[in-house]
């Protein structure tokens, strides 16, 4: 596709109107630009206006024009002629309203090719996203993605723009010169891509299409050295601020007020009404400047939101000379300024700061990201957050949400009598949970760690020590995948109370979710990715055997039931299970199904597998699943009605585990044998796959091409990480522990990151945690 960028003539028509508004005379000369695709259709993207100068040159072609933003045009007047021409000037047509528009092209012609043109240097813009325009004018520095957000997300979709009844090169309108012209199939040599001359613009030539991963490749080399020539022109104007004797790199600033207390503060004041009396200082970054001859403004943000700073040139030059012209030449976009001046209500309505002082706190030598959308690049987000929190009000709100959330839940449970304490990192031996834990080596001592994989084993310790009623909000690690759900690094809140037993910590459980719902959303009725969840009801409370029941059929513990591992049973049990996951499954989720259905030792760990693939995904509203098969809980009571089963809890909402709950194990005798069996399991695993690993060696060695006959290897080698088996030491410590005497507990534990996500409305864990774990 052959692309080329023009300007036309446009001084009969919107001139006609615009120019008497504006200068109250007539004008020489109105040009707009546009992109032409195969010389077919164009892409319109907006009027440029400059002011008349006569001998003034475009592209080496002469040409008169006006220039909308300079000193002898009012602000005020050039925002009440755009609120008053926007029915006429059908702004959903139009994305762009530009200065400098000459330079413009190049940029459009970037993000259309991923090719750059040299020789033209991108200056300001001005972008109208909605009506009435008035306070919808938003400055910043033009960028090829602030192009494509304008015009696909704001004002229409991209593709939709080429129906717009320009056409060219047949248009009425005259074409006054070809400024830019590239190829996208092939990318140019840096002499060729320069501007064509007007008279090859329908040239047609096509090339063969360049691979999408060698485009990539280039565009991010482009980027990167743009990203350098902005990094080396803003060192410049470091070192022009000390030559001026301005630290641009300040130690501290006195600040008066935020920028939420200070509109609330001087809400009363009317439009065009200033403060003459008030002396308020601020603080933050500048996030969007504009410039209109004596005057500029800045829109700053701090902590609490953001400001506009209204800069006359007369009153912050009255009191810091030069200070204008700095302004305008060393201030720039993402740079940390403070100001101090009156407060004034402009006659838009907007409170600002009337600067009597401006100066740079920190200066910023990177450009930010795309300002209305963020990062575009996803996982650029979770790698460098803090310009996701620059840049995404969104992402700020997430975090904000986060901090109430682990308030919330500490406020509730010391307003409960409960103590918060803390546990080791570092421990001898990872127990807790059932997981992979990270292992590190300590120099001085000359042994081993593990870090926790759960805070569980140290808070009983605590309770056996006499505290009845204690928590930890906490880090814990787990050497496991990744996934939207999982993070090996992840917060936890534990609770231990004594004298009480798993019921009481489903009480418990709901009274938080509530606290914690109420204090982010303000209510209990929340919505996550579009379903609407229920917290104020009761929170539904079923076994997992009848949850499998109810998806499958099969009624496990009732038909083969507490004791039935013996080969016959378990076999039985198997080809049932096997078929239930093939008719209630998806082919997928069948085939990994089966897998962990053959390879189940028990009949509690076949009920937990059939769980896990056919009933789990279906628990939408808040759900207690009850009674856990004795083998996959160690650590709770047997139930003491049921046998074969555990009086222990997980709640469910959204098809995923919030919290994990249990009455917990006090006898130090079963609780001996329990930890010695789970020992014995993950022995006997790893054991096992050793044995499988050398016999597909052996068989390798026997070909003697390296490769095993029965292709024993190949599945080794196919088995997920996770999946792999490894081996887990015995707490015995923690049951000296209890011999000592740990009376009757109940036990909560909640996935902080979890909750966040379903009170944030976030489809990933990455979205809740600041700095998520990355390859």
């Amino acid at each position: 596709m052959r692309v080329q960028v023009y300007v036309y003539d446009l001084t009969r028509g919107m001139a006609a109107t615009l120019s008497p508004m504006l200068l109250g005379t007539p004008i020489e000369g109105v040009w707009h630009t546009g992109v032409v695709l195969d010389g077919q259709e164009e892409i319109f993207f907006g009027y440029g206006i400059q002011r008349t100068r006569a001998g003034t040159t475009m592209f080496g072609q002469p040409h008169h024009i006006i220039d909308v933003g300079t000193s002898e045009v009012d602000p005020a007047m050039l925002n009440e002629l755009l609120a008053d021409i926007a029915p006429r000037f059908r702004p959903q047509d139009y994305s762009l309203l530009t200065h400098n528009c000459n330079h413009f092209s190049n940029e459009l012609v970037q993000l259309l090719t991923g090719e750059r043109v040299p020789d033209y240097i991108i200056s300001q813009a001005q972008v109208i996203f909605n009506t009435p325009f008035g306070e919808s004018i938003m400055p910043m520095g033009l960028q090829p993605q602030m192009i494509q957000r304008a015009a696909s997300s704001i004002v229409r979709p991209i593709q939709r723009l080429s129906s717009l009844p320009c056409r060219c090169p047949g248009s009425s309108r005259r074409i006054v010169h070809c400024c830019a012209t590239a190829e996208v199939q092939q990318p140019a040599e840096p002499a060729a891509a320069a501007a064509e001359p007007a008279n090859n613009q329908q040239k047609k030539g096509k090339q063969p299409k360049q691979p999408k991963q060698q485009n990539k490749q280039q565009q991010q080399a482009q980027n990167t050295s743009s990203a350098e020539e902005i990094r080396a022109l803003r060192i410049e104007k470091v070192d022009q601020l000390r030559q001026a004797s301005q630290e641009p790199y300040a130690y501290r600033f006195d600040r008066s007020h935020y920028a939420t207390d200070l509109q609330q503060q001087y809400a009363h004041l009317e439009p065009g009404q200033e403060d003459e009396s008030a002396a308020v200082a601020v603080a933050g970054r500048i996030v969007a400047r504009r410039v209109m001859g004596k005057l500029a403004f800045l829109s700053l943000r701090d902590d609490s939101g953001q400001l506009q700073i209204y800069v006359d040139k007369s009153r912050l030059e009255a009191g810091q000379p030069g200070g204008f012209g700095q302004l305008k030449n060393l201030l720039d976009i993402g740079d940390i300024v403070g100001a101090k001046g009156s407060v004034k209500r402009t006659e838009k309505g907007e409170i600002s700061v009337v600067a009597s002082e401006l100066g740079v706190l920190t200066k910023s030598l990177l450009p930010l990201p795309d300002k209305w959308h963020g990062l575009a690049d996803v996982e650029k987000r979770y790698r460098q957050r803090y310009l996701d929190l620059i840049v995404s009000d969104e992402t700020r709100a997430t975090f904000r949400a986060r901090s109430k959330v682990i308030s919330a839940i500490r406020r509730h449970l010391e307003d409960q009598g409960f103590l918060e304490v803390e546990t080791p990192v570092l421990e001898a031996v990872a127990g807790g949970a059932d997981a992979r834990p990270f292992v590190t080596y300590h120099n001085a001592l000359g042994r081993p760690f593990t870090l926790r994989i759960a805070t569980e084993l140290h808070l009983k310790r605590m309770v056996v020590g006499g505290f009845e009623r204690v928590f930890e909000l906490g880090r814990v690690f787990r050497n496991e995948g990744v996934s939207s759900r999982h993070n090996p690094e992840f917060t936890s809140v534990e609770i231990y109370q004594a004298y009480a037993d798993y019921s009481d910590m489903m009480d418990l459980t709901e009274a938080l979710l509530r606290t914690a719902a109420q204090a982010v959303t303000g209510q209990q009725a929340i919505s996550y990715q579009g379903i609407d969840i229920d917290l104020a009801q009761p929170f539904r409370r079923v076994s997992m055997n009848q949850l499998v029941l109810d998806a499958t059929g099969l009624d496990v513990m009732g038909t083969w039931g507490p004791g039935g591992s013996a080969e016959g049973q378990l076999e039985e049990a198997r080809a049932a299970a096997l078929e239930a996951v093939t008719r209630c499954c998806s082919k997928d989720e069948a085939r990994k199904a089966s897998a962990k259905v053959r390879g189940a030792g028990s009949i509690g760990v076949l009920l937990n597998e059939l769980f896990e693939a056919t009933a789990e995904a279906g628990l939408v509203q808040p759900t207690f699943v009850m009674e856990h098969p004795v083998e996959i809980s160690p650590l709770s009571k047997p139930h003491r009605s049921k046998p074969g089963v555990t009086e222990r809890f997980e709640l469910f909402v959204t098809g995923r585990e919030l919290a994990n709950a249990f009455s917990e194990l006090t006898d130090p005798i079963e609780q001996r044998t329990r930890f010695e069996a789970q020992y014995a399991s993950h022995k006997a695993a790893v054991d096992a796959a050793a044995a499988a690993a050398a016999a597909a060696q052996a068989a390798g060695a026997a070909n003697g091409d390296g490769s095993s006959s029965d292709g024993a290897a190949g599945q080794q080698q196919q088995v997920d990480p996770d999946d792999l088996p490894y081996e887990v030491e015995v707490d015995y410590d923690f049951i000296t522990a209890l011999e000592y005497g740990m009376p009757p507990c109940g036990g909560l534990g909640i996935g902080v990151d979890r909750l966040v996500m379903l009170l944030t409305d976030s489809p990933s864990i990455r979205d809740v945690i600041a700095f998520p774990a990355m390859k």
